[in-house]
C-alpha cells in the first residue's frame, strides 16, 4: 500500500495472473448471475477453496474496456435545478445507451450526486463522446466513469 492508505491498481494481462485470481472472478460471476447460490458452491465449481475466494474477492476483478461496449458506471455531480436530470437521461437515450440503474443522492449545498450504470453495447457514438456531451451540459458540475 502507498502512504494514502489506498492500494495501488495495476492492469495485468490475465495470462500473467495466478490461476486463483481468475477462478475467484469466475466464482464471483457465478454468484452475481445466480448460477451458484452459495460461496461454497461457487468455489467448488471453479476449483478453489472458500478461504481463497474470501481472501481475494475484493482485490481482483476483470477489466471491462469502456470502448468494448460493456456495462459502464458514470458518476455525475449535478447542480440542484429542475429538469437537469431529465436532460442528462436524454443524452443517454439519444446515443443508444441502455440505462440499467440510476441512483440520485439528496442535494446538499446545491448539488446532488447521481450514479448511472448503462449498457453501452448499442451506443451510436464513443463512450468518450458521451462523457464529453454530459460534461458540456449546463449544470453538470462533474462527470466521470467510475467503473467499466
Amino acid at each position: 500500500m502507498d502512504n494514502s492508505g489506498r492500494g495501488k491498481f495495476y492492469l495485468v494481462d490475465g495470462d500473467a495472473l495466478p490461476e486463483v485470481f481468475i477462478r475467484v472472478t469466475q466464482a464471483r460471476e457465478l454468484l452475481d448471475t445466480g448460477r451458484a447460490q452459495t460461496v461454497a458452491e461457487a468455489a467448488e465449481r471453479v476449483g478453489i477453496s472458500r478461504s481463497a475466494y474470501y481472501k481475494y474477492k475484493n482485490s481482483v476483478m476483470p477489466f471491462q474496456s469502456i470502448a468494448g461496449g460493456r456495462i459502464v458506471t458514470f458518476q455525475i455531480m449535478l447542480r440542484h435545478q429542475m429538469g437537469l436530470l431529465s436532460e442528462v437521461l436524454s443524452v443517454f437515450a439519444d446515443t443508444g445507451a441502455n440505462i440499467l440503474t440510476i441512483n440520485q443522492g439528496i442535494p446538499t449545498n446545491g448539488a446532488a450526486p447521481v450514479t448511472i450504470t448503462a449498457d453501452l453495447a448499442a451506443l451510436d457514438t464513443t463512450a468518450e463522446a458521451l462523457l464529453g456531451t454530459l460534461r458540456a451540459i449546463d449544470g453538470v458540475i462533474k462527470a466521470a466513469v467510475a467503473a467499466g
